[in-house]
């Protein structure tokens, strides 16, 4: 363990022969300039288009939105990385959904004279983004074949919203896939989800430094597991690509409560072997069984 670097709260419970791995793996940035952006609705938003990128136009494709966490708008086109969304651009990505249009909406983010952020997702943001969302598809998807189905992605703030726009279109999005939240919404909701076929991807950390697992995930899994289409993810411990347990800290510590990271990563560790027994195809592999659906 790095000296230099603050012991995380759950070391203590760690198993043995296991190590602290205190950042992700991968280079961030590599794949912006696959990116384009625009605006709509007051909002900016970032965007890969696959027909500029060898794919055929004439044909739908899906539309994979991304919401990110509280605070990484602020952080500019970086916000791609951060909201799990950067590698959705990649050819390896890309050939392995059969291609697909990525979508990363920012909120209107500010940082106060106190450096509080406001304007992070909230309620306030459900038409606005449906308006967002149906724009891109009008501008940029339906000119060149049209959308296919749709699946919200959300990492922490991104998460809870993501449950948010479930609940106020659950006839619009045909996957939630909220990463790192405790705000599973009441068994109405679920059931409306499952009147519409909508597949639920819910993943969070068994130790999330932000979110109970025990007090606010734990009393709402026998529901979960009752829905029609849900994949329930809550691993034990949040790894890095190098099989290290993950520690982010800046001033708290988050490195459990970011899964978004190894969800990236298509739940694949650097050396190719799944994270996930249940997914040797990863996260991508979850996608691609929802689009043959």
């Amino acid at each position: 363990m790095s000296e230099s670097k603050p012991l995380p709260p759950w070391a203590d419970e760690m198993p043995a022969g296991s190590f602290i791995s205190y950042a992700p793996t991968y280079k961030v940035g590599n794949y912006f300039n696959l990116y384009k952006s625009d605006n709509a609705e007051g909002m900016k938003y970032f965007f890969y288009d696959p027909t500029e990128h060898g794919s055929p136009k004439g044909r739908p494709y899906p539309v994979l939105i991304f919401l990110h966490g509280r605070s990484n708008a602020l952080e500019g086109d970086v916000c791609i990385n951060y909201a799990g969304a950067e590698f959705y651009a990649t050819e390896k990505y890309q050939k392995q959904i059969g291609g697909a249009y990525v979508l990363v909406p920012l909120a209107n983010e500010k940082r106060d004279e106190t450096g509080k952020v406001t304007g992070t997702w909230s309620k306030d943001y459900e038409k606005p983004l449906y308006d967002l969302i149906n724009c891109f598809i009008k501008k940029h998807a339906e000119p060149n074949g049209g959308a296919g189905k749709k699946f919200l992605f959300g990492n922490s703030a991104g998460a809870s919203m993501v449950f948010t726009m479930g609940t106020a279109y659950p006839s619009f999005f045909n996957a939630l896939i909220p990463i790192g939240t405790g705000a599973i919404p009441e068994d109405a909701v679920l059931d409306e989800y499952d009147k519409n076929d909508v597949h639920l991807f819910f993943a969070t950390g068994k130790r999330d430094e932000f979110n109970s697992y025990e007090e606010e995930i734990v009393p709402r899994l026998p529901r979960l597991k009752k829905m029609k289409h849900c994949y329930i993810f809550t691993p034990e411990w949040v790894y890095n690509g190098d099989k290290g347990i993950a520690s982010i800290n800046f001033g708290i510590e988050m490195g459990q409560h970011c899964l978004v990271n190894p969800m990236h990563c298509n739940l694949t560790f650097d050396d190719g072997t799944p994270m996930e027994k249940d997914l040797p195809e990863g996260v991508l592999g979850w996608i691609k069984t929802v689009l043959q659906d």
